[in-house]
């Protein structure tokens, strides 16, 4: 099992304070996300900054793409993301069309859970060779200081038996990651737990400590 990855959220929206929080972490994170509220604000010239900025770095595109698959994907992987967000409502023609433009950059499709989805909805998400998958705890659930649930284990264990990568976000904290021991996750994703830290890289190397910790490789 791989050791998973530690991704930045990026939702700012300004482009300059996003890219200087970026800055704070970049040498100890694996993976740079401009989040949607960035790529809202800002448009695809925040994913084509962030890469010019972090060529070496994975870049998330976080469009919860819900429609128009081959344009939307076509904007961003143009400009350098590496991968790119559905939303688990969007149409299967949506994700097969943007899947198609991603499969021409080498690059990745992402579900984003939100909302109603279903196992048996995600099988169809293998069948058309999407593997990643995105598992939010909500933000209000987060804030009332809920944790995570064994519900929310359960469901990221059962996607990683079926075959996918699964990604992890939702209030994380480096001593919430020993509850995925054993679970195939893609990235544990933070955001403003990294950027907004007394110490942003004291805090990116807490979640790397956590993330080694846990998966221990031989």
């Amino acid at each position: 099992m791989n050791r998973p990855l530690l991704q930045i959220a990026l939702d700012h929206t300004d482009l300059k304070a996003a890219l200087e929080s970026a800055g704070k972490v970049a040498e100890e994170v694996d993976v740079i996300e401009a989040g949607t509220i960035l790529c809202y604000a800002e448009g695809a010239k925040a994913v084509k900054q962030i890469h010019g900025a972090y060529p070496d770095h994975t870049i998330v595109a976080d469009l919860k793409a819900a429609d128009a698959g081959e344009v939307v994907a076509n904007l961003v992987f143009s400009r350098g993301a590496n991968w790119m967000t559905c939303i688990c409502n969007a149409p299967l023609a949506t994700m097969e069309a943007a899947k198609k433009v991603a499969d021409t950059y080498s690059g990745e499709i992402q579900v984003e859970l939100y909302g109603a989805w279903s196992f048996d909805l995600a099988a169809k998400w293998l069948d058309i060779g999407i593997h990643q998958a995105i598992y939010h705890r909500g933000r209000d659930a987060a804030a009332a200081g809920q944790n995570w649930s064994d519900e929310d284990i359960q469901k990221i264990r059962h996607l990683g038996k079926m075959g996918f990568a699964v990604s992890v976000t939702g209030g994380l904290a480096p001593q919430d990651l020993s509850l995925f021991r054993g679970i195939p996750v893609k990235c544990f994703i933070s955001g403003r737990s990294l950027y907004e830290a007394k110490d942003p890289i004291a805090a990116a190397r807490a979640f790397k400590q956590a993330i080694r910790d846990n998966w221990n490789q031989e």
